[in-house]
């Protein structure tokens, strides 16, 4: 699975939703701001979200709108799990009004829980090349960490003076690249461009 799925709306937007996707439970917050056109389905709102926050899209997700779950097209084809196609759901569909809240979670493992707000919405600009980062903080943590206890194992063995051997061997495993505070908005939106 790879987050580079490149959207085709199914109908022409009338608005764009702007949206603050924040992880939940750590601090401090790790989180992006996002516009996305109405007309783009949950299934790309996915993929912004695998995008801009660094994760990696090797792992499940789906989205708790209300009393409905929406993951994707394969995950919703499986027995058992009741949940609805995200790619047949336009945003507009779902996200009726402004502060309007749900959840995404990816890897049922971690457990890694996104709160989204539906900030605002505005018209569609012309000159913007739909979806765009606005702006974040914090890079996400590293996949397969082990949800936050190991992601706070990984951020006291960053800041530890004398690294236990566990916290060296963390490290290496993290690797040397990995800052916690490291957010680049330009390189998102590279990413985010067709």
């Amino acid at each position: 699975m790879t987050a580079t799925r490149r959207w085709q709306p199914p109908r022409s937007a009338e608005q764009a939703v702007q949206f603050k996707v924040q992880l939940r439970y750590i601090r401090p917050p790790i989180w992006r701001r996002v516009v996305l056109p109405d007309n783009a389905t949950l299934g790309d709102l996915h993929n912004v979200i695998q995008t801009t926050m660094g994760w990696h899209n090797c792992h499940m997700h789906c989205f708790r709108i209300g009393e409905v779950q929406y993951t994707d097209r394969e995950a919703a084809g499986m027995g058992g799990m009741d949940m609805e196609n995200e790619e047949r759901v336009p945003l507009a569909k779902v996200v009726t009004r402004a502060k309007q809240k749900f959840i995404y979670e990816y890897d049922f493992g971690d457990c890694w829980e996104h709160e989204i707000v539906a900030e605002k919405f505005l018209p569609l600009n012309p000159d913007t090349n739909y979806p765009v980062c606005l702006g974040g903080a914090r890079a996400c943590p590293p996949e397969d960490c082990g949800s936050f206890p190991g992601y706070m194992d990984i951020l006291e063995a960053l800041d530890a003076k004398k690294p236990t051997q566990a916290q060296k061997e963390l490290l290496e495993w993290v690797g040397e690249n990995y800052d916690p505070e490291c957010f680049d908005l330009d390189a998102v939106n590279r990413r985010l461009t067709p």
